[in-house]
C-alpha cells in the first residue's frame, strides 16, 4: 500500500514514521526545506494536560490522555517544567477558581493548590493558583529525530499539487497513491467543517532569573512559558497573539508576508502590559529577543474547541487539531480508516545529529526597523 503524507509537522512526521515502522510504502511531502517549518516549529512548545481548556470537555480529555501517551512514545522529546502554575484571576477570568478547580478534579487531572504567591506573581488579585506537571517539547531534538527517520522517505522543498480527478487513486505531483493523509490544517484540502485562518504572533524573551511558567486562565488572558533553551521564554496572549482572521489560507499567507514592524511592536506593547498586570517585575527581568509568526487554523464558533477531528473523502484523509497531544487519537482514527489493527508500542532511541534544513534566524533580536516581510 502506497501512502502519501502531506506536511512535515508533528502530525505528518508521527504518521509517516509510524506507518513506515508498520511496513507501508510512505512518502512525506513538505513544501519547505525541513521538518517543522510552520506551526509545529512556531508555537509555545508546550505539552498540555488539559488545564488550559476548562470550557471544552472533549479538548480537555483528549489532551489529558495524549499527554501520557506522548511521554510513553517519545520520552526523549520533552522535559518536565518544575514550577508550572495556572493562575485564575479574580476579575479577568470567565470562571471562578472553585468552578475551575471542580472541573479539573472531575476530569481526573492531578494538581496541587498553592496558597502562597510564587516568585514574580503580584499586582492584580487572583482567585486561586494550582501547580501541575506539564512539559516543554524539545523541538530541536524532535527535528533531528524525525529528519533521521524520514529523510529517505521525504520530498522537501517542492510545492504539493493534488489531482483528485481519480478519486480512488489520489495523485500528488504526478505520483499515484492508495491513500493521501493531509496534515496541513486546511492549506491543501479544504476541511469539511467551517474554519478560519489566523495569522499569529508571540514573542521570545530572555531572563537571568529563575522564573516559573505562568498560564493565566480562563478567557482573554496570557501565558509565559519556558522554551528548551535555558533562560528563554515565550509570551503569548489570547487577545493579542492573533493578528487577523481570514476565510482562506491564501489570504492569511499574503497578510503574514506583509505584516509591518509597527504592527508587531503594537502587539508586543499590549502583550507586555497584559502580563505586567500580574507579573509586575516582567519589564525589568525580561529582555525581548524577537517575534515568531505562524498561521493557525481554527473552527468557526465562539466555543473553545481545540480537539482533534479526522475526516475522510474517498481516499483522502484530512486531520484538523489544535494540540500536539492529539497525534495518537487522530492516528487511531486513521488506522481504522486504512483497516490497520494497531501501531508499534514504542519508538527507538532518538538521533542526536542535527540537519541542514532547520530554520535559521530563530533567535534574531527584536528590531523595530527590521523588515519582517
Amino acid at each position: 500500500m502506497k501512502i502519501a503524507v502531506v506536511g512535515a509537522g508533528w502530525y505528518g512526521c508521527h504518521f509517516a514514521t509510524t506507518l513506515k515502522m508498520l511496513g507501508y510504502d510512505v512518502t512525506l511531502f513538505e513544501q519547505h526545506n525541513g521538518v517543522f517549518p510552520e506551526a509545529s516549529g512556531n508555537n509555545q512548545f508546550r505539552l498540555h494536560q488539559g488545564f488550559h481548556y476548562a470550557r471544552h470537555h472533549r479538548t480537555r480529555i483528549q489532551t489529558r490522555d495524549g499527554f501520557s501517551r506522548f511521554i510513553e512514545r517519545y520520552p526523549f522529546l520533552s522535559e518536565k517544567i518544575d514550577r508550572n502554575y495556572y493562575v485564575i484571576p479574580k476579575e479577568d477570568s470567565l470562571i471562578d477558581f472553585m468552578t475551575y478547580r471542580q472541573i479539573m478534579i472531575s476530569s481526573g487531572i492531578d494538581f496541587h493548590e498553592v496558597r502562597a504567591l510564587p516568585y514574580g506573581l503580584g499586582g492584580k488579585e487572583v482567585g486561586g493558583i494550582i501547580r501541575c506537571d506539564e512539559r516543554v517539547i524539545l523541538t530541536s531534538k524532535a527535528r533531528s529525530y524525525f529528519w533521521d527517520k524520514l529523510r529517505d522517505n521525504a520530498v522537501f522543498g517542492t510545492k504539493v499539487v493534488l489531482d483528485r480527478t481519480a478519486t480512488e487513486a489520489p495523485c500528488v505531483n504526478g505520483q499515484r497513491f492508495n491513500w493521501l493523509i493531509d496534515t496541513t490544517w486546511g492549506h491543501l484540502v479544504k476541511p469539511p467543517v467551517d474554519v478560519y485562518y489566523e495569522p499569529t504572533i508571540l514573542f521570545y524573551y530572555r531572563t537571568t532569573a529563575d522564573f516559573p511558567a505562568y498560564t493565566f486562565v480562563d478567557g482573554d488572558l496570557c501565558s509565559l512559558y519556558p522554551t528548551e533553551k535555558r533562560g528563554v521564554y515565550t509570551l503569548s496572549s489570547v487577545p493579542h497573539t492573533p493578528l487577523a482572521r481570514f476565510r482562506t489560507s491564501a489570504e492569511a499567507r499574503a497578510f503574514l508576508s506583509g505584516v509591518t514592524a509597527g504592527k508587531l511592536a503594537e502587539h508586543r506593547e499590549r502583550m507586555e502590559a497584559q502580563v505586567e498586570a500580574y507579573l509586575p517585575s516582567f519589564g525589568k527581568e525580561f529582555t525581548c529577543l524577537g517575534p515568531q509568526l505562524a498561521i493557525k487554523t481554527k473552527p468557526v464558533g465562539a466555543y473553545d474547541d481545540r480537539s482533534c477531528y479526522v475526516h475522510q473523502d474517498h481516499r483522502v484523509i484530512s486531520v484538523l487539531s489544535g494540540k500536539i497531544d492529539s497525534i495518537f487519537y487522530s492516528f487511531e482514527k486513521i488506522l481504522n480508516i486504512l483497516g490497520i489493527d494497531n501501531e508499534p508500542a514504542s519508538a527507538t532511541a532518538p538521533a542526536e545529529q542535527g540537519y541542514r534544513g532547520e530554520a535559521s534566524g530563530f533567535w534574531q533580536p527584536y528590531n523595530p526597523d527590521y523588515n519582517f516581510a
